[in-house]
């Protein structure tokens, strides 16, 4: 299943029109690795996804149990994952 996901990805709009990597550029090859159990090459690919998975597990988990200091936390796993984005996209326009 995760070899036909991994030959028939979703082609990116944006790089498709500029030519450029978007900032969620490699987030489908960066599941699919982690899908398979491959962590430092799914963080390779884009470094991003395993701190999502963890702001959005943890979403879930505050509106289920809704925690005091939840909306704090989210707004700090918010706030790494937009640096994390960023840095990564930087990093590929440039290098």
């Amino acid at each position: 299943m995760l070899d036909f996901w991994g030959k028939h990805m979703i082609p990116c709009p944006f790089k498709l029109l500029t030519g450029h990597d978007c900032p969620g550029c490699g987030m489908q090859r960066a599941l699919i690795e982690l899908l398979k159990g491959d962590i430092k090459s799914s963080f390779l690919h884009y470094p991003a996804l395993i701190p999502i998975i963890i702001m959005f597990g943890f979403l879930f988990l505050h509106l289920k149990f809704n925690f005091k200091h939840g909306a704090q936390i989210l707004k700090y796993l918010f706030i790494l994952n937009a640096i994390m984005i960023s840095v990564n996209y930087l990093y590929k326009l440039f290098f």
